[in-house]
């Protein structure tokens, strides 16, 4: 599989890395060995790049990351892990001070058994903790004291990506991309480009509406954000189908599937199209899909060797974007 260099870091990760937040939690049960299968069937496709936070699960999703580490660190495997930090406390921008990362980012780092974190992103906080000076000042002295490699941030708007960028040692971005999730072409891949800062794709598959395989009648578990999250009462809307509304996006993901049957490729299904479609976007250092076995690990990693999808269904996304999701989410993200 490709890999691209991790913006302003010294690593350079598969164009299809693996999302695990699912591991953790939020998305129903998942067992410690359906996590360790797969982890080692991501591997074995591939994907070198995990994103974790200390939230999932309370510190499992690290956790059992940590556990498969020390398989992979015999095997001479390079595996690069980012975690996020930030969401253990209220976000309000007092909570985001030096002391704080100092106890978060020491838990991470006995969670996975490193001694220095790869990559630490602050976890979609508050605008004003993104604009501020004392945030950068702080993570850089974690990267002085040998904390942490290298540190980015996941946002949730374009805005807050703008102002992180223009950081000289911000090294990632992470943000909601997909076929349903356009806004970020406009200006926050460009400029990420300019920088030298990578671009890590989260939901690409707008929480699996873009697998074609929902309809009006799919159910999801109680513990599960698909179900608990539709109205944004736990977290930011826009983390559960890419905000946009379940029924509107079962009718748009039909047409996806009908443009694919249309304009192509032949072998690949809804979801693979899906993730080509997002780390062929230029810009994006690599997407984080999520997979609750093997299987699923699997075929997600498989995308990453998608030839370049042709431009007929590209403007069939945009279609598709225009007509049923611009007007509600392109200005509030």
């Amino acid at each position: 599989m490709e890999q691209r260099r991790l913006g302003r870091t010294d690593h350079d990760v598969s164009v299809i890395g693996l999302g695990t937040w699912q591991l953790g939690a939020d998305w129903g049960d998942v067992s410690e060995g359906d996590a360790l299968a797969v982890l080692e069937a991501s591997v074995e496709a591939g994907v070198t790049f995990f994103d974790t936070a200390d939230v999932y699960g309370d510190g499992r999703s690290e956790q059992v990351i940590g556990k498969f580490l020390t398989t992979t660190r015999s095997s001479g495997a390079s595996i690069t892990v980012a975690t996020k930090m930030g969401r253990r406390l209220d976000q309000v921008p007092e909570n985001y001070s030096l002391d704080n990362f100092r106890a978060w980012t020491d838990r991470s780092r006995r969670n996975l058994g490193v001694d220095a974190l790869d990559l630490v992103q602050l976890h979609c906080p508050p605008s004003a903790t993104v604009d501020a000076d004392a945030t950068y000042d702080a993570l850089d002295t974690l990267v002085a004291e040998g904390a942490i490699a290298a540190y980015g941030l996941s946002v949730e708007t374009c805005d807050q990506a703008l102002s992180a960028i223009a950081r000289p040692h911000v090294a990632s971005i992470q943000i909601i991309l997909n076929a349903f999730r356009l806004k970020p072409l406009d200006a926050v891949l460009p400029a990420a480009q300019e920088a030298g800062v990578a671009i890590i794709a989260r939901v690409p598959l707008a929480s699996g509406l873009l697998s074609g395989k929902y309809d009006e009648h799919t159910t999801f578990a109680a513990d599960d954000h698909r179900a608990y999250n539709r109205d944004g009462s736990a977290f930011d809307v826009g983390e559960t189908f890419s905000g946009v509304d379940y029924a509107t996006g079962v009718r748009a993901a039909r047409e996806f599937v009908e443009l694919i049957d249309e304009a192509g490729p032949t072998g690949l299904s809804p979801a693979e199209v899906a993730l080509a479609w997002a780390w062929q976007q230029p810009g994006v250092t690599t997407v984080i899909p999520g997979a609750r076995n093997g299987g699923q690990a699997r075929a997600n990693a498989a995308a990453g060797d998608a030839d370049p999808l042709p431009e007929p269904l590209l403007e069939g996304v945009r279609r598709i974007y225009d007509e049923h999701f611009r007007a509600a989410v392109h200005g509030r993200w």
